[in-house]
């Protein structure tokens, strides 16, 4: 009749197993754990639970399920950990981890949409599964290397830098690859180089005073620069023919307008600065950019200022 007392409110593990959904050897793994200790023992022997141990077993199989380990769980259990923070501290992990399993699915959908060597799919998980901020440090480190040092316009520098690398959480494989080829562009040697040489010829500009007066009026001059020679091409007109002087005429009429002589010579200057400032690689840079970053596709002017610059030797050489 005590024992019946004692056994008053308790379950066995047995009806415990029932109420909870966990089964018997569960239970007895987490009492032997410490996790959740029995309530009491019957004069047999056998363990009992109350309500207060039925429903920390329903928490820690909740937590279990989200993937939380026992030793936290206990020191929850214990009061020694807030679950709060624990909670909060596995959203993070599991943001990270759901971050990675897209990118992951992103690299997968770019290796079945077209066949990439074995170097290309290494490549691209290991730039793939970088931190959105180490993936911009690779691009403020290009900026560093080729800005860094240099006297350059401050509204130039600054624009440059605020372009931010923004691979979605579910990237398509055309942005996955425009990302990895982006990377190894901009870690280029030659590259960087390159884009510096550029720099350095605003920074002479700067000193010698004519940035500040080619700057104004020069984006309308180009635009006019890229519509004729678009036309030209259109046309078929090859730089180097006589079709092609009337353009050039045209144009270099424009370039020089209150300025300097029409000459060979300032032909042939002319054509020398604009090739410092057209690289395919730099607009491939652009390009990259845009996949990436999801922006409207953009059109190549590149080649008609190479046309231009080829005009301008031809019809200098020709003088």
């Amino acid at each position: 009749m005590a024992d019946m007392e004692t056994q008053e409110g308790l379950h066995t593990i047995g009806e415990l197993a029932a109420r909870t959904g966990l089964s018997v050897k569960a239970i007895r793994f987490y009492a032997d754990a410490g996790v959740v200790p029995p309530t009491a023992r019957s004069a047999a022997g056998y363990r009992l639970y109350d309500a207060e141990a039925a429903a920390r077993l329903d928490l820690v199989r909740t937590l279990r399920e989200l993937g939380i380990d026992l030793a936290t769980i206990r020191a929850v259990l214990g009061r020694e950990a807030d679950l709060g923070e624990v909670a909060a501290a596995h959203v993070r992990s599991l943001d990270e981890r759901i971050r990675m399993l897209r990118l992951r699915r992103a690299v997968l959908s770019t290796v079945a949409h077209r066949t990439p060597t074995q170097r290309e799919i290494s490549l691209m998980t290991d730039l793939a599964r970088l931190s959105a901020e180490e993936r911009q440090r690779i691009i403020d480190d290009y900026h560093d290397a080729v800005f860094g040092g240099l006297d350059l316009d401050e509204d130039f520098v600054a624009h440059q830098r605020s372009v931010r690398v923004e691979l979605p959480e579910e990237p398509g494989p055309e942005q996955v690859d425009a990302w990895v080829e982006l990377a190894e562009l901009v870690q280029d040697p030659g590259f960087r180089e390159r884009v510096r040489d550029m720099a350095r010829a605003q920074e002479r500009s700067r000193a010698d005073g004519t940035f500040e007066r080619s700057a104004e009026g020069a984006s309308r001059l180009a635009e006019r620069i890229a519509e004729s020679v678009a036309a030209a091409r259109a046309a078929g007109i090859a730089p180097d023919s006589a079709e092609a002087r009337p353009v050039v005429d045209e144009l270099v009429a424009a370039a020089l307008e209150g300025g300097a002589a029409d000459t060979p010579a300032e032909r042939r200057r002319l054509a020398d600065g604009y090739a410092v400032f057209t690289d395919r690689r730099v607009e491939r840079y652009w390009k990259l950019m845009g996949v990436i970053n999801g922006w409207p596709a953009f059109e190549p002017r590149v080649p008609e200022w190479e046309w231009f610059i080829a005009a301008l030797r031809a019809s200098a050489e020709a003088a």
